[in-house]
């Protein structure tokens, strides 16, 4: 039985491309195309018997790490890989916090993408080896701080640093933040330095998550 398999990339030139690396093997079968999340959504209300969808992550109305969030409540059995060109920590965290069961990046060669989707399919995470060590040094890397700060006093926020961190871990950014407290984004950059440094971290990832450890949000 063919392995089917859905694409959401707002790209054509770079969809194209994948239904031919996927059409090099006989068990896959690519079932639909999307444009975006919110189109891929729409179809598989019409139709989800689907094993796998490959996901971009950067498309307009609706984004691949939002659809991932909707498809796995909705969808769990689906098996989501994001296929894409970027690898900023920030997406991985936010992809495999919505659910994404591996990250690929777009560069990978046929038979290695080929191997992916079974290996997913066999209740594996494939995931690019760059991709796989920052994921690696991210994780230890929190569970390293959450054991060093386990017997030592609570970092103490204000209530606007709490806000504000509460709406990092949502995924805005610092316009979007200003816009909903009504401050300024030089505002909001300024009260995200201070939060780095009371919980001693240096990006918007390891905040958020040093911020779940210690139950501040």
């Amino acid at each position: 039985m063919k392995v089917k398999i859905c694409i959401a990339e707002d790209n054509h030139f770079l969809a194209k491309a994948i239904k031919e690396k996927l059409a090099l093997f006989d068990d896959l079968s690519v079932k639909f195309i999307a444009n975006n999340g919110a189109e891929l959504i729409g179809q598989l209300e019409d139709n989800h018997l689907v094993d796998v969808i490959l996901m971009d992550i950067q498309m307009p109305v609706m984004n691949g790490i939002k659809a991932t969030e909707l498809i796995k409540k909705r969808y769990p059995q689906i098996k989501v890989i994001m296929l894409t060109v970027v690898d900023d920590d920030d997406y991985v965290f936010k992809s495999i916090k919505a659910g994404a069961n591996g990250y690929l990046l777009k560069e990978i060669d046929p038979k290695s993408l080929h191997d992916s989707i079974h290996e997913v399919l066999n209740g594996g995470a494939p995931m690019t080896p760059s991709i796989a060590l920052k994921t690696l040094k991210l994780l230890r890397g929190a569970n390293l701080q959450a054991f060093d700060n386990s017997d030592k006093e609570k970092v103490q926020l204000s209530k606007r640093e709490t806000e504000i961190l509460t709406h990092l871990s949502k995924g805005l950014n610092y316009h979007q933040i200003a816009e909903n407290l009504i401050i300024s984004p030089s505002t909001v950059r300024k009260h995200i330095e201070n939060i780095y440094k009371k919980l001693q971290v240096h990006n918007k990832m390891e905040a958020v998550l040093k911020a779940k450890n210690q139950n501040i949000i």
